[in-house]
């Protein structure tokens, strides 16, 4: 019997864009990327931003994947839509794993310091990229490309916009299938706050580049066990996994 791929929709992190998931190479599936949106106002919800990303899925009951601030808005966009499962990677569920750091940020407003003009035209900022590279765990000349291009192009609007989003995340709520991936080595986002599902060994947070093997086969059983009728997510046991 012949069986359609699975179509997992796929949104970057705040610091990347598509290009992050070309190493991804799953099985019977097919990768489609959704772009992030320019916000509308600066003070435009959450809720209507993933409204407005959400209007570009073609299909109904799509797996999501994100990775980072991506999955953050996959859990956001899971809440308006029916979907058949949640991928997060290097990210977190819910505020409660947000480092301690990122709430006091965000009680402190702290986005309001980000400049109205784009990265590249402040030059002292190019000095401290290896430094924000490192906490990125960018160390492939294909992810520091990526981090770095970012920078420079990045709409002011849109970073503020995203930072104030991230450092003030509320959710409590978890859809009823999720899977996450993490990484043990993930500076922005510490393993000691998460509760994943799947732990990557020696994975940063750009783990999805530099630990693509693993990725492609945790994500690849995920998808199969998704495909067979009846399978719930505690059923589907994939390598690392501590449980669900």
């Amino acid at each position: 019997m012949n069986h359609s791929n699975e179509n997992i929709y796929c949104l970057s992190g705040l610091g990347a864009d598509q290009r992050i998931f070309k190493n991804l190479r799953i099985p019977n599936t097919d990768l489609l990327h959704l772009d992030w949106l320019i916000p509308q106002e600066k003070v435009e919800s959450l809720e209507a931003y993933a409204k407005r990303i959400a209007s570009n899925i073609k299909h109904e009951n799509p797996v999501l994947m994100g990775v980072s601030f991506g999955g953050m808005m996959a859990i956001e966009i899971a809440k308006l839509i029916p979907v058949k499962a949640v991928i997060l990677i290097s990210s977190v569920k819910s505020a409660s794993e947000l480092p301690m750091w990122m709430k006091i940020l965000g009680k402190c407003r702290a986005e309001a310091l980000l400049p109205s003009v784009q990265l590249k035209s402040i030059k002292p900022l190019k000095v401290i990229r290896p430094i924000q590279n490192y906490f990125l765990g960018a160390t492939s000349p294909d992810a520091i490309e990526i981090a770095n291009d970012f920078r420079d192009n990045v709409d002011p609007l849109y970073l503020k916009w995203s930072v104030r989003q991230i450092f003030n995340w509320r959710n409590d709520w978890k859809p009823p299938q999720i899977f996450h991936l993490h990484g043990d080595n993930d500076k922005l986002f510490p393993l000691k706050n998460v509760k994943p599902t799947h732990v990557i060994s020696k994975g940063g947070h750009f783990m999805v580049m530099s630990h693509c093997d693993e990725i492609n086969e945790i994500v690849g059983q995920i998808c199969a066990g998704l495909s067979k009728s009846g399978v719930l997510g505690a059923d589907i046991h994939t390598p690392g996994a501590p449980g669900l």
